[in-house]
């Protein structure tokens, strides 16, 4: 529905449904926060939002206004129409699992990204085929000279969105990364809500 808002939970997942044209905005309501974002090409979820096809295609670590994420066939899914935050997202990182909690000393069950996906995707009676590295939208990941990742806090900021048209039809994960043992969320490792908006087609 054109206009419809949806807040996605601190540490929770949601899919929707997209039509080739639509646009939808995924910000910040509550302060700096990654959100981790998977997409699937309707019918066939085989042909998934690739971020090493796309790191190919733009030939820069992360597209740019007027640019496109692209999937694993190179072909373009999702414009990216808007940035109002600094632009800084990461597209190298796979997402969270409990295995990465595990080796960070949470051994017990935590809230991850992985599990968020397939949930959503649940939700709407799919499956994912394998699990893709996401596109980890406002997510600060630094390279330092020797090569080293770093993770840093997001650059981004409350009220910070980006706005995505789907070049063909998909459906799109989000997920408000549960991650508070680092400082992905900012430095006070705290997991908060993000907004979806609908904006229907333009």
């Amino acid at each position: 529905m054109t206009g419809a808002s949806t807040i996605v939970a601190a540490g929770h997942g949601r899919a929707f449904r997209l039509s080739c044209g639509e646009r939808i905005r995924i910000g910040l309501p509550e302060g700096p926060q990654v959100a981790d974002m998977f997409a699937f090409a309707l019918p066939d979820l085989a042909e998934t939002l690739s971020t090493e096809h796309t790191r190919s295609c733009v030939t820069r670590l992360t597209p740019v206004v007027g640019e496109a994420f692209h999937s694993n066939l190179r072909r373009p899914m999702l414009a990216l129409v808007d940035d109002t935050s600094p632009g800084t997202h990461d597209l190298l990182l796979s997402a969270c699992d409990q295995a990465r909690y595990t080796l960070l000393g949470h051994s017990a069950a935590h809230r991850n990204c992985v599990a968020n996906l397939v949930a959503a995707l649940g939700e709407l009676g799919l499956v994912p085929p394998e699990i893709p590295s996401p596109v980890n939208l406002f997510e600060n990941v630094t390279i330092g000279p020797n090569g080293a990742l770093t993770i840093e806090p997001p650059r981004a900021a409350q009220g910070d969105s980006v706005t995505l048209e789907a070049l063909i039809d998909l459906v799109l994960v989000v997920s408000a990364c549960p991650m508070d043992i680092v400082p992905t969320n900012g430095p006070d490792r705290r997991p908060k809500a993000i907004s979806v908006e609908r904006l229907g087609a333009r």
